[in-house]
């Protein structure tokens, strides 16, 4: 797994850039000044770092220096005050690249990306010069680039994604929120021929309608108020790499004609311009609605999901991931222990509710549940540190077991029993988890009493 070195005198930008980045598959370790930053590098040298360029006791630059000749390390210089004799002079010293603040994460995200797709043949590299066999394919570890899991539908994806990922086929990605359709993207870029070339991922919901456009075509001098530039769209900077479109069901609907006009033809005219500028990008798309209900309910056209969908991909939810919850808990854990320099670890009451929780959220929910649980615990992770929803009140899930040929009322009493039992008596849950009325509940439980005498 690559690893990142984040350096910033700001606790509250380092906190959130360090989550960033592990949120691309890296470990992270983290620093406030320089002194901290060298101690860091000599423990242990990273992939990249990300250093502010003015800390408390020195520059980045400073850093830039240490590293020059030791280990293979990519580093980005960031700051607040960009002027151009600086990022020339941290250029030329051998800095891969400068940032300012506010960070454009989709570039950071793409020089991650870019980092994280040398480390495979670095480390076959490695292993082959100190003659060791070479790692176990992705299927048999449980990792196929950023995706982590062991179980039946995620190795099943693996493959999917393994047959796709060289050819220069669209792919759609569906699945509920908090999936890691995101990081499915980034992972079939970074395994296919297009890896050294950009990618860009850019959130269609998260962009205003009067905005998008411009944002993916980009646009004209003088074409609208405030167009005192030429702007290049993402299509543009993506050329010859990969675009990832997230909820594409979000795009607005007089929109994706445009959208499906360039997938068909490759080329496309800035707004306010008549010129047609080539294009070679390969799109992934991605939603968490289902897509035959989004062309029934207008949200998608119809012409331009046949387009997307040449090969779509369904990102299983954690809930149907038997075993992966116990394996990605316990990889967000060795991150945050890593981080914080601590050893905490699960009990095994806390890791069977985690096992039992049905994680509406998907991988999402359970990484934040790991962080605060991590937060609230001293040593070891207790029930107590784990929220209420979490194997309590709302997340008890049991199974009961029936023969065949037991009877209805049999069936429907167990349940009923095992219900109320799992939700400490509480009735009125226990009815609306069921999918009956209180009253119901009331008529089935006098029955089972009397019954009973």
């Amino acid at each position: 797994m690559p690893h990142a070195l984040a350096v910033d005198d700001d606790p509250n930008f380092l906190s959130a850039l360090a989550e960033l980045i592990e949120g691309q598959g890296f470990t992270t370790n983290t620093a406030l000044n320089l002194r901290d930053a060298r101690a860091q590098v000599s423990h242990r040298p990273p992939d990249v770092a990300l250093v502010d360029l003015y800390l408390p006791d020195g520059s980045g630059i400073d850093l830039l220096k240490d590293l020059e000749g030791g280990a293979a390390t990519e580093v980005v210089l960031m700051t607040g005050h960009a002027d151009v004799e600086s990022a020339v002079q941290a250029l030329r010293l051998g800095a891969s690249d400068y940032l300012t603040k506010p960070l454009d994460i989709g570039r950071l995200k793409n020089i991650l990306a870019n980092v994280a797709s040398l480390q495979p043949s670095v480390a076959a590299a490695a292993r082959a010069e100190r003659g060791e066999e070479a790692e176990k394919a992705p299927q048999e570890t449980g990792r196929l680039g950023l995706l982590l899991g062991a179980s039946e539908p995620m190795l099943a994806t693996y493959e999917m994604m393994n047959r796709v990922a060289p050819t220069e086929a669209t792919v759609l990605l569906v699945g509920e929120s908090g999936t890691g359709k995101d990081l499915a993207a980034t992972t079939l870029h970074l395994i296919s021929r297009r890896s050294k070339a950009p990618f860009l991922p850019l959130n269609c919901g998260a962009i205003s309608p009067t905005l998008i456009e411009s944002e993916l075509f980009g646009h004209e001098r003088g074409s609208f108020t405030g167009a005192q530039h030429r702007h290049k769209g993402y299509f543009e900077r993506a050329h010859s790499g990969t675009l990832f479109l997230d909820e594409i069901s979000e795009m607005p609907i007089e929109l994706q004609v445009k959208l499906l006009r360039v997938l068909e033809t490759g080329t496309l005219a800035r707004i306010g311009g008549d010129q047609q500028v080539a294009v070679d990008v390969r799109v992934i798309a991605a939603t968490n609605r289902d897509p035959q209900k989004a062309v029934a309910d207008g949200k998608l056209r119809e012409d331009l999901l046949y387009r997307l969908q040449v090969f779509p991909i369904v990102m299983p939810p954690l809930r149907e991931r038997s075993g992966d919850v116990e394996l990605l808990a316990t990889y967000f854990l060795d991150q945050l222990n890593e981080r914080q320099g601590t050893a905490k670890q699960f009990s095994g009451d806390s890791m069977d509710r985690l096992r039992t929780h049905i994680w509406p959220g998907n991988v999402r929910e359970l990484k934040n549940v790991v962080h605060r649980a991590f937060i609230m615990a001293d040593d070891e992770i207790t029930p107590r540190c784990l929220p209420r929803e979490v194997g309590g009140e709302a997340g008890a899930v049991r199974s009961l077991h029936f023969h065949v040929g037991a009877s209805i009322s049999d069936v429907e009493h167990r349940l009923i029993m095992a219900t109320l039992d799992a939700y400490a008596g509480n009735k009125r849950k226990t009815a609306e988890v069921l999918g009956v009325s209180l009253k119901t509940l009331y008529n089935r439980l006098n029955t089972y009493r009397v019954g009973d005498t």
